[in-house]
Parts: C-alpha cells; structure tokens; sequence
C-alpha cells in the first residue's frame, strides 16, 4: 500500500486562492493606486523618508529653501521630504519605487501561481517550474539591485532644481539578505532543471 500524500486538493485551492489574493492586493494597492495618484486622479503620493547629511534635526535654512520649492522638511536624522502640490513629474517620481517594486513582486506572485496550478497534476517537476524558478530568482535579483538605487535616484531627481541636495546625500545600502535569496533560487532553479532533465533521460531508457 502507497504511503498517503499529506497535499491534498483542498490544500492545493487554498494555496492558489492566498496567491490569487495576494495578486489582487499588490495589484491594486501597489500598482493601481500609485499610478491613478500619478495621474492626478485620487491623492499621490506627496512624502518620502530621506536621510539628512550629518545632522540631529533639519535646519531652518534647509526648511526655508525647500520651502520656496513647495517642499517641506520634517523629522531629525531621518527627515520626511513632502511636497505641497506635487507636479506631474513629482508625482511620478514619488511613487516609481513603489510601482516597480509592486511590478516586479507581482511577476514573482504570478509565477508562484502557476507553479501551484502544476499541482494539482501531483508533479512540480516540470521543466516549465525550472524556467519559472529560474525567472523568480533573477526577479529578485533584480529587485535587490533597484530597492536602494529608485529611491536614491528619483530623490536626487527631485531636488536636483532645488538647491538642497548638498544637505541629502545620494546614498545607497544593499541588503545581502535578498542578493542571497535571488542566489539560493537560482540553485534551486537549477536543481529542478537537472532533476527533470534525468528524469526525461531514465524515462527514455525503459
């Protein structure tokens, strides 16, 4: 007698169902809304969190310059940059980290997805899950390279008309923890590859 498998189909539909949600969620909450902010259409995004050079709380004369720029500065270290009446180009600016980001873990969700629909045939060994953990991996990659760098790079784009950038630095912090998930994926990736790669030769020989 087989010994009974502890994934069943009821298992399987709730697997999908919490990645279908999940979908839904970054869908709308991480895409749709920015980008209906962006276009004027509900309220943008009109805040983002920076790091101040060298310094316990803003001075008055950072807050008087930015204020001639419809900016604000509020906070100490960590400052809060905010702009009164954001622009077109301001508000794509503020919310292009969170739209990508969203973008790129919705592709790593619907993926995943996928790969839990090839349960129900009872193998995920397929050579589609290699290509798609591979996918994932270089997604998460990806995304580990552009967390610190969209944040850094739209801040400086922002205040580049200013004339305060000197007070915020443009700097970047890479957290190894993702680089190293993108890694351990990709090996994963390639253990399915070869796993379904001599499966499909051991079952030629029979």
């Amino acid at each position: 007698m087989g010994a009974k498998s502890w994934w069943n189909r009821t298992d399987n539909r709730l697997l999908e169902a919490v990645l279908g949600l999940a979908v839904l969620l970054v869908g709308v909450f991480g895409v749709l809304l920015p980008v209906l902010g962006v276009a004027g259409l509900i309220d943008p995004i009109e805040t983002r969190d920076v790091e101040l050079e060298a310094t316990t709380r803003v001075p008055g004369t950072l807050k008087t310059a930015a204020a001639d720029w419809g900016m604000t500065f509020t906070g100490t270290h960590r400052a809060e940059l905010g702009f009164t009446h954001p622009d077109f180009g301001q508000r794509l600016l503020l919310a292009l980290p969170e739209i990508i980001g969203s973008l790129l873990l919705l592709l790593v969700l619907v993926l995943l997805f996928r790969m839990a629909r090839t349960l129900r045939d009872g193998d995920v060994f397929v050579p589609k899950n290699a290509r798609r953990l591979s996918t994932i991996g270089l997604t998460v990659l990806v995304q580990a390279v552009l967390s610190p760098v969209l944040p850094a790079l739209t801040t400086a784009l922002l205040l580049r008309a200013s004339g305060v950038t000197d007070e915020v630095p443009f700097a970047l912090t890479f957290s190894g923890k993702y680089i190293l998930l993108a890694l351990l994926v990709l090996a994963l990736g390639e253990v399915f590859r070869q796993g379904t790669k001599l499966r499909a030769d051991t079952e030629g020989l029979v």
